[in-house]
């Protein structure tokens, strides 16, 4: 099955081979050895220069970015959350979990962000110490622009929190020009190995800090990894295999190297976008704003995401669909993972196969929906007026009990009436 989903991706198979590897036991100096290799070629990938420590946990892209979240701040600070996606509403929901004090600067989800909200909440609450975003908002495709972000926090003092998740490996980012405090990973997306392996890059002045801050969590606490990963060791007992898959896994991304992956990528999305502009998709963005591993379609006009996904997997290809508002308008084609132009030329080719079926499927659908709508709306027509005949049934069975009743009145006041006429008359006879 080819995966075309934001992850998990499809993997290589030298990487597959690599969960065979012997067990091993994480308290042996073979799994530190291990450990000290990924910790080592994450920092050649992503961050040279000596300046930024890895923290390695297991868990998916979520609780690195959980850990980043709930380790970077000491009581009484706040964090700045950009929100414009199904992920960065996640950080808040993180902060909020955790009763952080955050502020939340919504955008559009279709539209850049704006720099001036940004420098105006960072001059107006000076207990702000990060300013977290999402690089690469995979509920959209978007990519926003961190190095702009990273430049207005670091002239306000502060320094950036990035769910790089869906973008390391991906996309370019200097950490240093961008003004990166912790930037959070997985090894399930771009890097292209099995998802489970969470990591957090950070900048080590600030992991020194971070060791005084307060603990909010046992497990996410970066700290406690730091401690013990510095030593050798790790605090709790990790998804071995899944490390060795992720260790040879960076072995094929510095082999390639990430700016040869980051440019594979491009061309892959252009292959998409050019053949899809071909056949008039809309998209969902302006290209100013794609990123170079997924791109967000407009749900053609009577066409519904389900028969789309079901008939493309039929031929072997996964999609995905949108998410919140977007669940029923869009849907979702990424270009991350170990893919060839072949695997992409595939999918293309089923698309445009698929397309006039779900076409026909949708039709179909609606005019069912339609049937349906006329069936209820006949049901609750007929409903509603057997409701009012009943009422007025009703209604007209009161009046006559209420006629009858005043007869049976009148009637007997008749008769009371004769009564006391024939007492009196008979009075008069005997007087």
């Amino acid at each position: 099955m080819i995966l075309l989903n934001p992850g998990p991706v499809n993997v290589s198979e030298r990487v597959r081979q690599a969960l065979l590897k012997p067990d091993i036991c994480h308290r042996e100096s073979e799994f530190n050895d291990l450990i000290e290799g990924i910790r080592d070629k994450l920092i050649r990938a992503f961050a040279p220069g000596g300046n930024f420590v890895p923290i390695l946990l297991t868990g998916s892209g979520t609780a690195a970015v959980e850990a980043a979240v709930t380790s970077c701040l000491p009581p009484g600070r706040r964090i700045l959350l950009i929100k414009n996606g199904v992920y960065s509403q996640r950080i808040s929901a993180i902060a909020n979990a955790h009763k952080m004090q955050n502020m939340d600067i919504s955008f559009e989800w279709d539209q850049r962000v704006e720099n001036e909200p940004i420098e105006v909440a960072l001059r107006q609450n000076k207990a702000i110490q990060v300013v977290a975003v999402v690089h690469h908002e995979t509920s959209t495709g978007m990519l926003n622009p961190v190095k702009e972000i990273g430049a207005i926090a670091k002239k306000a003092g502060r320094f950036l929190l990035v769910d790089g998740v869906s973008s390391l490996g991906g996309e370019e980012i200097d950490f240093n020009s961008c003004n990166v405090g912790l930037m959070a990973g997985s090894s399930g997306k771009c890097i292209q190995g099995f998802p489970g392996v969470g990591f957090v890059l950070v900048r080590r002045d600030l992991m020194e800090q971070m060791v005084t801050y307060e603990q909010r969590s046992v497990y996410l606490h970066l700290p406690t990894y730091y401690r013990q990963q510095e030593e050798g060791s790790i605090p709790f007992t990790p998804a071995v295999q899944l490390y060795y898959a992720f260790d040879e896994a960076l072995n094929e991304l510095l082999e390639e190297g990430v700016a040869n992956r980051i440019a594979r990528y491009r061309k892959l999305a252009r292959l998409i976008r050019n053949r899809m502009r071909a056949i008039r998709m809309k998209f969902y963005l302006r290209e100013p704003l794609w990123s170079s591993t997924l791109s967000a379609f407009n749900l053609p006009e009577g066409v519904f995401y389900d028969h789309l996904h079901d008939l493309l997997r039929e031929r072997g290809y996964i999609v995905y669909a949108g998410q919140a508002q977007l669940a029923e308008s869009i849907f979702r084609v990424a270009n991350m993972g170990a893919l060839t132009e072949a695997n992409i030329t595939g999918f293309l080719d089923a698309f445009e196969e698929a397309l006039p079926e779900a076409q026909k499927r949708g039709e179909e659908r609606l005019k069912e929906m339609e049937r349906l709508t006329g069936d209820r709306k006949e049901k609750e027509e007929r409903e509603k007026a057997e409701a009012e005949a009943a009422k007025k049934a009703e209604e007209e069975a009161a009046l006559v009990a209420k006629a009858k009743a005043l007869e049976e009145l009148e009637a007997k006041a008749a008769s009371r009436e004769s009564k006391e006429k024939d007492t009196g008359e008979e009075a008069k006879t005997k007087a």
